[in-house]
């Protein structure tokens, strides 16, 4: 078990090898446990409860093994706040992987709530989020959620047969070291904006293997260099005016996330052109 700090300093997340109990989750985001809407929402907004939802999805064999909440400057939305879990099914647990289904919701109007389809890698303990390969499953605050929540939850897991099958194309497309290095440019744009500017680290930084596993010429290892270090951070360089720079994690739920479904979606294309 372990906390994790990729969200923001001051951003709480955990992350265990066995299901997290209601205790472990509240400790770390109490907004999952809020038992009404923000006094912000109008009657309009349907109040749409997360631990009830977990309790139903538990039901289902769905067990959260990551969670984490959005750090807000107003204290009086901190019981209300946009938080994410991380759920596996029982039949998803072998293999170097697990495919996981990502829960985002919220309390103060701040998301609707939403699901993702994503893998989690335990050789390092990182959390993939799966771009282009199937849609989210997006419920507005009303009507009859919960059923809805549900529902959803089966689709996105159903759909990680797809998930499995890009993977392995991946694993199966070889790339050159030249086609490596344009995969790793291509990804730094995506946490620099503009590339106009000197960018501190370079591309071969992103790809180099921080365990032997990964050492390989495939666009699935390849993939999951640039992605651990983009946004696990910890890479050194120099700025435009000379100085030392150390690279942060990837700060907040929405970045992660997005720049997370744009790595993929870039390797997705990638395997395409190899095709």
């Amino acid at each position: 078990m372990q906390l994790a700090s990729r969200f923001a300093s001051h951003s709480p997340a955990l992350r265990s090898d066995c299901p997290l109990s209601d205790a472990q989750i509240r400790e770390v985001a109490p907004s999952i446990f809020a038992e009404e809407k923000h006094a912000s929402r109008s009657d309009r907004y349907r109040y749409i409860a997360t631990s009830a939802i977990l309790s139903e999805l538990r039901k289902e064999g769905f067990q959260p093994f990551m969670v984490c909440q959005t750090c807000v400057r107003d204290e009086g939305k901190r019981e209300h706040t946009k938080h994410m879990l991380r759920l596996r099914h029982a039949d998803q647990l072998n293999g170097a992987e697990a495919n996981e289904i990502i829960l985002l919701n919220s309390h103060d109007g701040s998301s609707s709530y939403q699901m993702l389809a994503g893998m989690f890698r335990f050789v390092c303990n990182n959390g993939l989020v799966c771009g282009d390969v199937m849609a989210d499953v997006r419920i507005p605050h009303k009507g009859d959620v919960i059923g809805q929540v549900v529902d959803g939850a089966f689709v996105v897991r159903d759909g990680f047969k797809l998930v499995d099958e890009h993977r392995d194309a991946m694993r199966a497309t070889t790339l050159t070291a030249g086609e490596q290095e344009v995969f790793a440019q291509a990804a730094l744009s995506l946490k620099y904006e503009s590339l106009a500017t000197p960018v501190p680290i370079t591309p071969a930084q992103l790809l180099v293997p921080r365990r032997l596993e990964d050492d390989s010429p495939d666009l699935w290892s390849a993939y999951n260099r640039v992605q651990e270090n983009l946004t696990q951070g910890g890479l050194h360089g120099r700025t435009a005016t000379g100085r030392r720079h150390s690279t942060r994690p990837i700060q907040g739920i929405d970045q992660n996330l997005k720049i997370n479904r744009a790595l993929w979606i870039l390797a997705e294309g990638m395997k395409q052109l190899k095709g």
